[in-house]
């Protein structure tokens, strides 16, 4: 039989990072929704450098139920990566990729592939509401979603995370995009495909640390922004030229007033602001060029997204070969 006839309907991709709290109830409500779809199925868990037990929990799953994969990458290379290598190793016509902290609910995979059944390739979901979450977390990822959207050159939906349906050629699609700094939730929407939005309400976490902090969420903020637009750099252009013509606009100031009455050695708090306004200014714009430069140079290095210690395909899968 060819990989095609043998390929399950449906693979979930799960990356996990230290979730040994909820991995087994997340496993058992993922399970009894994927048996009422009545699809052949198969579900696998990415193991993204955990240090909790997670990993042994994984590796014992694989052996007790024939539709659990298990891909181990060599260390953490983070979420966006382990993602990446889901789509590589999901075998699905359709892939759910999916967090394993049960704030996004399993019992939305049904609606999920009822639209993909109609025609969707891109069913993502989106997030009514946001429970568990602090205010500052709220009203920054809300503005953030907005900000994206607005500089990037496609259109990024807002108020949705990685929890979502992809048909087998929007996974082809994305596993074409090999860069290294992954703005997922931008290349979802920059492959293109129709796409169409459920909206579901968050829950929090059933247990366990969230893994994103503020200053990872800032790093994954500048991630979206360098990632899909240049805004910034032609912000730093258009800020400068200002900048200029107001000097030039001073300069021409203080040349007539010298003339017509003369200046005294004065100014010295006043020329010092000038040059700390224009150093500010010129070092923010060094920094923004780093920020692109700094990611031209990791790609061009063209190293592999991820390494694999360990890949356990489902006990089905190997059945076949």
């Amino acid at each position: 039989m060819s990989d095609a006839q043998l390929a399950p309907v449906l693979s979930v991709v799960v990356p996990v990072c230290n979730e040994i709290e909820v991995l087994a109830e997340f496993h058992r409500r993922l399970t009894e929704v994927l048996r009422s779809c009545g699809v052949t199925h198969e579900v696998l868990y990415i193991n993204d450098g955990s240090t909790d037990g997670s990993l042994a929990w994984m590796q014992a799953a694989c052996g007790q139920d024939a539709n659990v994969a298990l891909l181990d990458l060599s260390r953490n290379f983070g979420k966006e990566i382990a993602m990446a290598a889901g789509f590589d190793h999901a075998r699905g016509e359709a892939v759910i990729v999916i967090d394993a902290d049960l704030q996004d609910p399993p019992e939305l995979i049904p609606q999920l592939l009822a639209l993909w059944r109609a025609g969707y390739d891109n069913v993502y979901a989106h997030r009514r509401l946001r429970e568990g979450e602090t205010w500052l977390k709220k009203i920054s990822a809300a503005w953030f979603y907005r900000l994206i959207r607005k500089l990037a050159q496609v259109e990024i939906p807002l108020d949705s995370g990685d929890y979502r349906l992809l048909s087998r050629r929007a996974v082809e699609a994305l596993r074409a995009l090999r860069e290294q700094h992954r703005f997922t939730k931008g290349l979802f929407a920059w492959i293109g495909f129709p796409s169409i939005a459920v909206p579901y309400d968050r829950e929090p976490r059933m247990a366990g640390q969230a893994k994103f902090n503020y200053w990872t969420l800032w790093n994954f903020a500048l991630e979206g922004i360098t990632s899909f637009s240049i805004a910034p750099l032609r912000l730093a252009t258009y800020f400068g030229l200002l900048v200029a013509l107001l000097a030039f606009v001073a300069m021409g100031f203080l040349i007539a007033k010298t003339l017509l009455y003369g200046d005294p050695v004065k100014g010295y708090p006043s020329l010092m602001c000038v040059i700390l306004f224009l150093g500010g200014i010129q070092l923010t714009a060094l920094g923004m060029l780093g920020e692109y430069i700094g990611r031209m140079f990791n790609e061009t290095k063209g190293r592999p997204l991820y390494f694999i210690k360990q890949y356990l395909p489902s006990r089905t899968a190997r059945g076949c070969e």
